[in-house]
């Protein structure tokens, strides 16, 4: 079983150091993230300068790039063979219902789905690492449970994992979800430079809007490990025919 690890809190970050001594006996497992913090990049891929890898004195590769960019270099030349499995992560915090299109931890894990590999990221509820091995635990045992299936052949799948920051024998039955929705992000937070200029910084999430039954949110609030399974189609199927008319135009 060959994994690769990346993240986007970066290659010193307590989550991926966690993940690694969590799966390495599971099979040739590697590192390629990120030298920094690379939060909320979401799918970016950088095109205008050069990425270069380095190794830590603990095996792990690092990038001066983006979670995607890590996952995209070691599939494409990095590495001398495909993956049977990406994981991304622990993630410093959840990522949730809308949080999942600017994330940097499912960005990672989707880069290596988009190659027909399938994928995992996991993330923390709470930010701060608390409970880290028990969080490590748990991926642990999901990714023996999908190697035990056979999960891992065949059909490329995206699953998108939070789990809550209790210990091991506190965090309740994994619940499958969909994803919730979050309120509007609060409002720029501005400040003024030595310069005079003004300076914007964006502001936190916004609340969950749609934490009901069923979603990510609720799960993982009454204390469940929440797993969502992920696609990246986003065309609107339902509506196809009503556009069609509205444009004219035959649908495909």
């Amino acid at each position: 079983m060959n994994i690769l690890i990346s993240n986007d809190d970066g290659f010193q970050a307590p989550g991926i150091v966690a993940l690694y001594e969590a799966l390495k006996d599971l099979g040739r497992v590697e590192v390629v993230a990120p030298e920094h913090n690379n939060s909320a990049k979401s799918n970016a891929l950088t095109l205008h300068s050069p990425l270069y890898v380095h190794q830590a004195s603990n095996g792990f590769r690092y990038v001066n790039g983006t979670p995607a960019d890590c996952v995209h270099i070691a599939l494409t030349g990095l590495l001398d063979y495909k993956p049977d499995l990406v994981v991304s992560g622990i993630n410093n915090g959840a990522n949730m219902g809308d949080d999942t299109i600017y994330s940097g931890t499912v960005g990672a894990a989707m880069e290596g789905y988009l190659f027909g590999i399938p994928a995992i990221a996991f993330s923390q509820v709470d930010k701060g690492w608390g409970h880290i091995d028990a969080a490590a635990a748990k991926a642990r045992e999901l990714v023996q449970q999908m190697l035990a299936q056979g999960q891992v052949a065949g059909t490329p799948w995206l699953l998108n994992v939070n789990i809550p920051n209790q210990p091991v024998d506190q965090i309740k039955p994994l619940r499958v979800t969909r994803l919730g929705r979050r309120h509007s992000a609060e409002r720029v937070i501005t400040q003024t430079s030595p310069r005079g200029e003004t300076m914007y910084w964006i502001g936190s999430a916004g609340a969950a809007k749609d934490d009901s039954d069923g979603t990510d949110f609720h799960a993982t609030f009454e204390g469940h490990l929440s797993v969502t399974p992920l696609h990246v189609d986003l065309t609107e199927h339902v509506s196809l025919p009503e556009w069609a008319q509205r444009l004219g135009a035959q649908s495909a």
